[in-house]
Formats: C-alpha cells, structure tokens, sequence
C-alpha cells in the first residue's frame, strides 16, 4: 500500500522567503534549465509536484501554457494566491490539479513533463518510485521527453551529523524589518539498505532577536544510486536522452553535485 508523503503543513508558510534566499546565495540554480527546456518544447508542459510555483509561473511568464499537479492543497493554495496577482495572459495560460504523483490521471499528453527539485526522493519504496515515473511516461505524447533532477549522493555525509542543529536559512516575514525566521536541520536517523534519511526542519521566529515561535516539519528523503535509477526507468518504458551532473550542463561524473535527466519512452 502506497505511503503518505511529504504535506508541506508547516513549510508552505515560509517556503517562498526559504527558497528566495536560496536562490540569492546562488544555491538554487535550476530554473533557467526547467524554462530553458519548456520554451524548447513550446508546451503545454506538466509540472508534476509543482509547490508554490517556483519553476512554473516563470514558465507561465514565457509564454507556455502550463498544467501544475500537487499533493499539498496547502501549497497550492498559496500558488493560487501567487496567481491571483500575475496579469490576465499569465493565469490564462495555467491549470492547477491536486494529485498524488503515483496516481493522478489527467487523460491528456504533454510534449514535456518535468518533476523538478527532487519530489521523486519523497518515493521511499520501489512500487512508489516506478508508479511515480509510470505517470509522468503515461503523459508522454509522442517524442516527449521527461526531465527530472535528484541529488548525488555523498555517502560519506549522509550517516553524519545525526542529532546536530544547523541553522540553514534566516529571513524576514511580514515585511517586519526585526521579524526574522530562522530555519534550523536536525538529521535524525538513516537507513542505507532503504536508501533513506529522516530529519526535521525547525523554524524559529524571532521579534526583535526574542523567540516567539517554534514550529517544526518532518522530513524524509530518498536517494539513488545511477545504476539504480537506470533500471528504475527501465521497469518504467523510459530510455535516458541526455544526462548531466549539474544545471551546467556537467559530465556525470565523480565531480556531479546533482543527476539530471531528460527521459523518453523506451523503443520497443
């Protein structure tokens, strides 16, 4: 029986500023590989775990039309608020649907299918993982391709640091200059024959350098090695197009930072 996944019930609240600092410490660099791509396609694209619309507004913003799918209604629903603020033209080109990604049928194909920053590795068993890619091939029109990224495992970390806080990210909130919210990781435990990790985000609000708040969100994770996710696709009806280990375009190698991959359905 599938498992629950990741809800996003705290972090919806302050996945926006996170994220947006992110990208300011040039962290975050994927979407100009995400828009780069859906321009190429001229769309529609499907955007399966699309959150707050980090990657898909701006690709509504370029002109194609694009279909958002999501577990979270909480994510979504801050999306829609972002929505309800972009001109006429932007919304006008954007559906949104809440789905699991192992389940959800939208009875339509798409000539571009993206699953960007890694939700697949919120697939903790082998039946998860292949239903996962089993439903975006199924919206594969013909010469889709499928693009998705996962991180390169460093083995050597993954067992470390368990029960260590560290303070990740702090930003403002409510446009309150002595408002600021820090978030904290704490790792809690690993599974290497599950390939798995568990932690907890901590977000710690702060008036004035007092503490006022403390809200905390599970998380847990997958990872893949590259021979694993080969056969993943296989027992999905997908081939690799082209493959990189980073959003430059990198060799993937022993110096990758990141598995990217664009997939179409395998030949008979």
């Amino acid at each position: 029986m599938a498992g629950k996944v990741d809800t996003y019930d705290v972090t919806h609240k302050y996945y926006d500023a996170a994220y947006a600092k992110l990208a300011e410490k040039q962290a975050l660099v994927d979407l100009p590989f995400y828009v780069d791509l859906a321009k190429k396609s001229r769309g529609p694209v499907l955007e399966i775990g699309c959150g707050t619309g980090r990657v898909l507004l701006p690709i509504a913003r370029a002109g194609i039309r694009i279909e958002g799918v999501d577990n979270s209604r909480l994510m979504l629903g801050v999306l829609r608020k972002h929505l309800g603020a972009e001109a006429p033209e932007v919304r006008a080109r954007v559906r949104l649907h809440a789905g699991d990604m192992r389940r959800f049928r939208l009875g339509r194909k798409f000539p571009l299918v993206i699953i960007p920053f890694r939700p697949l590795q919120h697939m903790y068993t082998l039946d998860d993982q292949i239903a996962a890619l089993r439903t975006a091939a199924t919206h594969l029109g013909r010469g889709g391709r499928l693009a998705f990224d996962v991180f390169y495992p460093r083995f050597e970390m993954i067992p470390a640091g368990i029960g260590d806080e560290i303070l990740e990210l702090e930003f403002h909130v409510d446009l309150d200059p002595v408002k600021i919210v820090r978030r904290y990781f704490r790792k809690e435990s690993y599974d290497k024959i599950a390939q798995n990790f568990t932690a907890t985000f901590l977000y710690r609000t702060f008036y004035d350098e007092k503490l006022v708040k403390e809200e905390t969100e599970p998380l847990k994770m997958s990872y893949y090695t590259y021979p694993q996710m080969q056969a993943l696709f296989a027992m999905a009806g997908l081939e690799i197009v082209e493959q990189y280990g980073s959003f430059k375009k990198t060799p993937l190698d022993n110096d990758a930072t990141d598995m990217i991959f664009v997939l179409r359905k395998a030949k008979a």
